[in-house]
């Protein structure tokens, strides 16, 4: 009996919480958002059905600690890295071109599944454990040992990034960066490489922007990026010259999320058609139905999920946990700044989906293996809390 109220202590009954309420906010906006004539398919059911299946993933998850996929991350990682390849080579029957990116695997009975979100978590753990490796090997820093961080977090990041860019899927490949910048923040390397690094990286990305805005001709010139491709950037600039074509999901969502005022129309009331409103646009449809009061309980909840996690990684006394903690923080925060920042204009838009709430199956597995790392290490953290050892050295 105390051993089962010792276990019960160490699940992460906050978190189960937080999920839970998604699942409810997740199923009631898409039994709203595919309650029109667009689909023909019954989403809601199978948004449950995934929900089952991210539930097992966490109890799987449960059954190793930290140093077990401390010793996995490479397996992940690798495994990603394969999936990844085997997409860019697959034919068009089984990874078929949507909206011109080549980024989901088709399977019959199950749908689409889409490597990518999965390489997300996989690079957490790989980037997780090559600071820990290196730290352990490094007692000693100096401004050579952080460089030499830093170039191999860069190699194990460029690698997915530029499979998942070759899609193309600019989208995942922000979330990507992301992930990238947050672990390197919390690495220990010195603010002398990251400054001028990323004040170059910006500045290179201002000039590419300018360029975009005034002279397109000359990307599409040297580097082979077509005009077209910039229509999203010109659509959110300018919905109403786009109305029609580029900005047509956007001006939907605009009127909406207006319409729906301060208390919204209310559950399933929803009369702006928006397409693909079940994915990367739920947001419109919560804040159609639900007005400023909804959509702010909705990113409220983000934000103590997010304070849940951070208190995990600050809670910890394992290190390679703390930067696992960092890395899915910085995925999350990034998926809803960029998923609603796209819905009302304040972002362009990338199509990557809004966490737990969008409709997805690889989307919610992913997601919900990462909560499973969480879980895990709520779960193992007493197994260590008087261990003299220093789990920094562990390789």
């Amino acid at each position: 009996m105390n051993e089962r109220m010792k276990k019960a202590d160490r699940f992460d009954w906050t978190l189960t919480l937080l999920l839970f309420l998604f699942f409810l906010i997740s199923c009631a906006a898409i039994y709203s958002a595919q309650g029109t004539d667009q689909y023909g398919q019954n989403f809601l059911v199978m948004q449950v059905f995934w929900y089952a299946v991210g539930t097992i993933i966490i109890l799987v998850s449960l059954l190793f600690d930290s140093c077990q996929y401390r010793k996995l991350s490479w397996v992940f990682y690798g495994f990603g890295l394969f999936l990844l390849i085997a997409l860019y080579l697959a034919p068009d029957s089984i990874a078929p071109e949507r909206n011109g990116a080549k980024s989901w695997f088709v399977i019959e009975g199950l749908g689409s599944i889409q490597p990518s979100e999965f390489v997300k978590v996989f690079l957490i753990l790989a980037l997780s454990r090559v600071i820990v490796s290196h730290h352990g090997k490094n007692l000693e820093k100096s401004f050579q040992t952080d460089l030499l961080l830093f170039l191999k977090l860069g190699v194990v990041t460029i690698v997915p990034f530029g499979l998942i860019m070759l899609q193309p899927d600019l989208g995942t490949g922000l979330v990507i960066i992301s992930i990238f910048t947050g672990i390197i923040l919390v690495s220990g390397i010195s603010w002398k490489i990251i400054l001028p690094t990323y004040g170059i990286g910006i500045s290179l990305a201002g000039f590419i922007f300018f360029l975009v805005l005034t002279k397109p001709e000359i990307l599409e010139k040297y580097i082979g990026v077509e005009t077209y491709q910039f229509n999203r950037i010109y659509a959110w600039l300018d919905p109403q010259g786009h109305a029609t074509n580029s900005s047509y999901h956007l001006m939907k969502s605009l009127m909406a999320i207006g319409s729906g005022l301060i208390s919204g129309k209310g559950f399933a009331n929803g009369e702006v058609y928006i397409p693909e409103a079940h994915t990367d646009f739920i947001f419109s449809v919560i804040g159609e139905e639900y007005g400023f009061v909804g959509g702010s309980a909705v990113i409220g909840l983000y934000f103590l999920l997010i304070y849940h996690l951070i208190k995990t990684a600050l809670d910890t006394n394992d290190l390679f946990n703390s930067y696992v903690c960092t890395g899915i923080i910085s995925m999350i925060t990034f998926h809803v700044f960029q998923n609603i920042g796209m819905t009302i204009q304040v972002l362009p838009i990338t199509g990557i989906p809004l966490p737990f709430i969008s409709y997805g199956g690889s989307s919610l597995m992913g997601n919900m293996f990462a909560m499973g790392l969480v879980y895990s290490m709520h779960y193992h953290h007493r197994n260590y809390l008087f261990s003299s050892e220093n789990s920094v050295n562990s390789n």
